[in-house]
């Protein structure tokens, strides 16, 4: 199953749940897209590994960190998870829209 497509992400954090659109593209094994959020917009690219997404994203706001995502497709439904630098781990899902 293709990642393709527009997505609504929701990332459970410890400040409660944020919620993100991506857009993603594939070409082989790997991807581009764009999300956008209420911490603005931002390019992004990552890794495809059958139907695992991986990818990174740095943020400013609360504070400087990297976010690191893995998120596995299945039909129009994703999971996941994203480690939030210092502060663990937090879940995400998303459904393509």
């Amino acid at each position: 199953m293709s990642a393709d497509g527009n997505w609504k992400i929701t990332i459970n954090t410890p400040m409660g749940a944020q919620t993100v659109n991506a857009s993603i593209t594939t070409s082989g094994d790997t991807f581009t897209g764009k999300t956008e959020g209420q911490m603005g917009s931002q390019e992004v690219s990552g890794k495809v590994d059958g139907n695992t997404l991986t990818w990174s994203a740095n943020i400013t706001s609360p504070m400087p960190m990297t976010l690191e995502f893995t998120a596995t497709v299945d039909g129009d439904k994703m999971t996941g998870n994203v480690k939030l630098g210092m502060f663990g781990n937090a879940p995400l899902t998303g459904e393509r829209v």
